[in-house]
């Protein structure tokens, strides 16, 4: 251990000094599979979306938007139990690579498809299932084999990276996305998203995996859930067996946190409805093409970023910042019902954006400090499960609306019907306040490493805004 230790520490001095996708080829590799595979997802997703409403369907866009976004949200919901599973089960370089290749496969025969006429929408909401379905497998299992890839004094480092580059791949496939739909149509869409996931398959395949070694250090633990609280995964549970309780359980004694679930489990349902809203106004208000969709998801995606690294500088309790974010989410998103122009709508989306980013990174943070340890692996897998299940759901509400209803009334709708979550989230502030040590551990945190837990809670942002959880939110 001693010659282990000497050596690290000469090693620091130079090698460390580089960023870690290029001094870990295997990490690198598995990386740059994860930016090709999100950047494919989103830029399908926004692609599609827009080709819906202002290509393939015309007298019912909305809903077959709303629809679409269902579909792509459903999978990563009512598929967590076997991903888990699964991730636990199977060498994870296999999950990985088998994941990307099916995508692959998927977007690929799509694209033969389209090259003759006639694309029925069905074939493309089965694709868009099936390509939902394997990122569903592959996320998790990604951050789950990070100690896998990296050594022990890398694990903080690389699972902050990897999460923090899951928001700029999907900006960027979000920038892409109806941009290929006006000039290369679903087919070449397709096909870009089938050589980015082939890629990331050949990627994958080459890196090294440690996975007999770790499992040879510790072979009796059975595989617990993928986690999804940002933080380093373990192919171990994280409690004894015996230990692991329910959610109900864990809410149970933690009556503050279960009511902040419920806020915003409520607040998703409008927040999501943005990635609906956007192709029907960019159709309905603006009469422009794809460069105005990829510059309102840009919007919105800079904006998520930005908050995602700044989030642990807003002043208050989290509770209370919550509130106050949740309020600027509200007038963001309702302002373009009453100015129908594009600086204004890009200007909003970003500070709404920022507002997701910022609330993600603040709450994540605060269920770290009050979960216990040993229930936090349940916790937030159910945690995104539980707030995501709201995602079909606005999908579907808005995007049939949107049939019926103009743009600038659903962007009304979206802003009053979070102001009611944001008035839920103040007066939990001041009837149940943050325990004292819990407030105390958060500045004392954030004054040691505001880069370690602005980049480990990142992913916060891609799951819960994102999708306002998917793009990258």
């Amino acid at each position: 251990m001693t010659a282990t230790h000497v050596t690290d520490t000469e090693a620091g001095s130079g090698a460390r000094r580089l960023p870690l996708v290029l001094r870990n080829r295997a990490f690198g590799a598995v990386w740059l599979g994860q930016v090709l595979t999100q950047g494919a997802v989103r830029m399908f997703q926004v692609g599609v979306s827009w080709w819906l409403v202002a290509y393939a369907v015309q007298d019912a866009g909305g809903l077959a938007s709303g629809l679409f976004m269902a579909v792509c949200t459903l999978p990563a919901v009512a598929l967590a139990p076997v991903v888990a599973r699964a991730v636990g089960r199977f060498a994870h370089r296999s999950v990985l690579r088998t994941a990307a290749a099916a995508a692959g496969a998927a977007a690929a025969a799509l694209a033969l498809w389209a090259q003759g006429s006639g694309l029925p929408v069905a074939a493309v909401y089965a694709a868009a299932l099936a390509l939902a379905t394997c990122q569903a497998f592959f996320d998790p299992c990604l951050t789950t084999s990070v100690p896998e890839l990296v050594d022990d004094a890398d694990i903080e480092t690389a699972t902050g990276f990897e999460l923090s580059t899951q928001s700029l791949a999907g900006l960027g496939g979000a920038l892409l996305g109806a941009l290929a739909v006006d000039r290369a149509g679903v087919a070449g869409l397709a096909a870009g998203c089938a050589a980015a996931y082939l890629g990331a398959a050949l990627l994958v395949a080459t890196a090294r995996f440690r996975t007999a070694a770790a499992h040879a250090a510790d072979p009796g633990p059975a595989p617990g859930p993928a986690p999804a609280d940002g933080g380093a995964a373990t192919d171990g549970p994280a409690a004894v067996p015996g230990q692991r309780r329910t959610l109900r359980g864990i809410l149970g004694e933690l009556p503050f946190v279960r009511s902040i679930l419920i806020c915003f489990t409520a607040a998703n349902l409008f927040t999501a409805a943005v990635f609906v809203i956007i192709p029907l106004y960019t159709r309905s208000v603006f009469q422009g093409g794809g460069g105005t969709v990829a510059l309102l998801e840009a919007s919105l995606g800079t904006g998520a970023l930005i908050g995602a690294f700044t989030g642990t500088r807003v002043p208050g309790r989290p509770a209370v910042a919550g509130a106050y974010c949740l309020g600027l989410m509200a007038v963001a998103l309702a302002l373009p019902g009453l100015a129908p122009l594009r600086p204004v709508f890009a200007g909003c989306l970003v500070v709404a954006g920022w507002c997701a980013g910022a609330v993600s990174v603040r709450f994540v943070a605060l269920f770290q400090r009050l979960v216990p340890a040993a229930d936090k692996p349940g916790f937030f897998a159910v945690m995104q499960a539980v707030l995501g299940a709201s995602l079909p759901v606005a999908s579907l509400v808005f995007g049939s609306a949107g049939d019926h209803l103009s743009p600038q009334t659903l962007c009304l709708v979206q802003g009053i019907g979070l102001l009611p979550a944001a008035c839920a989230l103040a007066l939990l502030g001041r009837r149940h306040p943050e325990p004292a040590g819990a407030e105390a551990e958060a500045s004392a945190e954030t004054e040691a490493s505001p880069e370690t837990e602005a980049s480990a809670e990142a992913d916060a942002v891609g799951a819960a805004a994102a999708r306002p959880a998917g793009g990258p939110r």
